[in-house]
C-alpha cells in the first residue's frame, strides 16, 4: 500500500472517529448502558474499546496478548477497563483525546476501517443513529473481511458460497445465490451482526442472514 492510500486510510478513520464523538456528546445518562450490537459490551464499553484500540501499537498489542495468555477476548476485556471512565462523558473526552492517533496493531491497515465502520454501527443502531460512511472504503472493509477467517475476526466462512454485490459503490465477491444491499450492510454481516432483512436482497439473501445470525448466536 503507497502512502497516498495509507493517508486516505486514516483521514476516512479520523473523520469517523470525531463524527462518532460528535454524534454521543449529547447522548442521555440513561443510554450509555443500551446493549450495543457487540455481544456483551453495553454503548460506554464499545467506546471504551475504540479508545484504547486507537492507542495500541504493534509492540503493546504483542505484550498484551502475551499478557492475557493469547485470549485475544480477555485482552480486550482488560483494553475497556483501561479506558472505562467512571462517567461517559470522561470517556468520550478519552476517545476525542486519541481521535487523530494513527497507532496500529500488527495487521493489515484496512482493519482500522473494519473497526471504525463497524463498531460505530454496535453504538449508533441500539440508539436510532445511522452514520454517514463512504462507501468506497466501506467497501475496502469488506473486502480485507471476506478474505480473513472468522478465527482472526473476519468473516471469509459466512460469505462462502454467496455472491457479495454492494449496490452503493463498485464492488462484488465470491460465486453461488447472489446477495446485494449497501456496503455497510454487507460488512456488518460479514463480521457477524445481522442486518435487517429488509437491507438485503437477492435469491442468497435470507439464507445468508441466517447463517449471520446462526455464527451470532454460537458466540
Amino acid at each position: 500500500m503507497n502512502k497516498d492510500s495509507k493517508a486516505a486510510i486514516w483521514a476516512v478513520v479520523h473523520e469517523e472517529r470525531e463524527a462518532l464523538a460528535r454524534d454521543l456528546e449529547a447522548l442521555p445518562a440513561a443510554q450509555w448502558d443500551i446493549g450495543s450490537l457487540c455481544p456483551g459490551w453495553d454503548i460506554h464499553d464499545v467506546l471504551a474499546h475504540l479508545s484504547d484500540s486507537a492507542t495500541t501499537t504493534r509492540l503493546g498489542f504483542i505484550r498484551g496478548m502475551v499478557s492475557a495468555g493469547f485470549d485475544f477476548d480477555k485482552d480486550n476485556d482488560r483494553g475497556v477497563e483501561r479506558a472505562r471512565r467512571a462517567e461517559p462523558l470522561e470517556t468520550l473526552q478519552g476517545f476525542r483525546d486519541v481521535a487523530r492517533l494513527t497507532s496500529t496493531p500488527p495487521a493489515a491497515l484496512a482493519t482500522r476501517l473494519v473497526e471504525a465502520f463497524v463498531h460505530g454501527e454496535d453504538i449508533r443502531r441500539p440508539l436510532g443513529m445511522r452514520g454517514g460512511y463512504p462507501a468506497a472504503f466501506v467497501a475496502q472493509g469488506l473486502d480485507y473481511q471476506v478474505r480473513t477467517s472468522t478465527k482472526m475476526g473476519g468473516g471469509k466462512e459466512l460469505a462462502a458460497g454467496f455472491k457479495l454485490v454492494a449496490t452503493d459503490t463498485d464492488f462484488e465477491c465470491g460465486a453461488g445465490p447472489a446477495v446485494r444491499g449497501p456496503a455497510i450492510a454487507l460488512l456488518l454481516a460479514v463480521s457477524g451482526r445481522a442486518p435487517g432483512y429488509e437491507e438485503l436482497a437477492g435469491p442468497g439473501s435470507r439464507d445468508f442472514l441466517q447463517r449471520v445470525v446462526g455464527e451470532a448466536r454460537e458466540h
